[in-house]
Formats: C-alpha cells, structure tokens, sequence
C-alpha cells in the first residue's frame, strides 16, 4: 500500500477512535524514513498520555488485523512538541494569549502576542518601534496577519 493510502486509513482509525472525544483533534499523520508511522494529535486542553497509548494500541491493532503495512514498522502517537509549527486553525485558538513568532512567506518575521483567530486571520498584539527615533517608546498595536501570508508559527517559549 503507497504511503498516502497508509496515512489516509490511519487518519480514518485515528478520528474513529476520537470520534467520542470533541476535545481531540487529529494533527498530522507521517510515514517516516525507517518505516517510522508518526500520528499528532492534540487537544483543545492538551492531550495525556493515556490518550495517546489508548490511540497507539488501536490505530495499531487495526493495521494489524487489517494488514494494511506489509513490513515491520513503528508506530508513535503523541502530542505535537512546543517547537513544532502551528498547523490548524484549532492549534491557535488553543494558543491565544501566548507569544508567536510568525514567519511570513516573504521571508519576514513577526512576533506577538495571539489575541485571536477567524478562518482567515489571526490577531496579533506587537511592539513596534516607531522608525528613525531612538528614544521613543514602542507602540503596542494590534495588527491582523492574514494565515495565507504565513509560512510558519511557533509559540515562544519564554522562561521569564
């Protein structure tokens, strides 16, 4: 079986096994190099670990049973890492009032805090310096970025 029928069974297993779960969502689903299966999957409050072994051991018994990967394989369901890049607009409603740093597809960076998202736009707040006076303030604005201009975001991990 292709590796796109693969993860498109997977994604099937994953949602039927998460369909009593409103609070789960699927993530992405990977074939990996060294026959590594990787399923992401979050929640609107996070996801634990018992979730996931729960998805692992039926996502896996299924492929099994249905001999959909002809060769030895690993499977991995977890929850997407604090450094992996926002995907779904799921993923940022979850991150509002955090900081992220958005890469724009024109090779420009931003950086603010999430106050919100629509189907089209998030909402970040940002300092902006005010250009050519090095004594002003920064300005906190508003500022929409429309999620077709983004290449790539992440959530800041700020120690502080």
């Amino acid at each position: 079986m292709s590796e796109k029928k693969i993860e498109k069974r997977v994604a099937m297993l994953v949602e039927e096994k998460i369909a009593d779960r409103p609070d789960l969502f699927l993530v992405d689903i990977k074939m990996l190099p060294g026959r590594k299966l990787m399923i992401l999957v979050d929640g609107d409050k996070g996801i634990g670990i018992g979730d996931c072994a729960a998805i692992s051991r039926f996502v896996g018994f299924k492929l099994e049973e249905e001999e959909v990967i002809d060769e030895a394989y690993n499977l991995e369901v977890s929850s997407p890492g604090i450094d992996t890049p926002l995907v779904l607009p799921r993923q940022y409603t979850k991150n509002i009032g955090r900081t992220l740093a958005v890469k724009m597809i024109d090779g420009s960076k931003r950086e603010g805090i999430l106050k919100s998202i629509d189907n089209e736009t998030i909402i970040i707040e940002e300092k902006i310096k005010p250009a050519g006076a090095k004594a002003k303030k920064a300005e906190i604005i508003e500022s929409p970025i429309a999620l077709s201009d983004i290449a790539e975001t992440k959530v800041v991990i700020s120690f502080k």
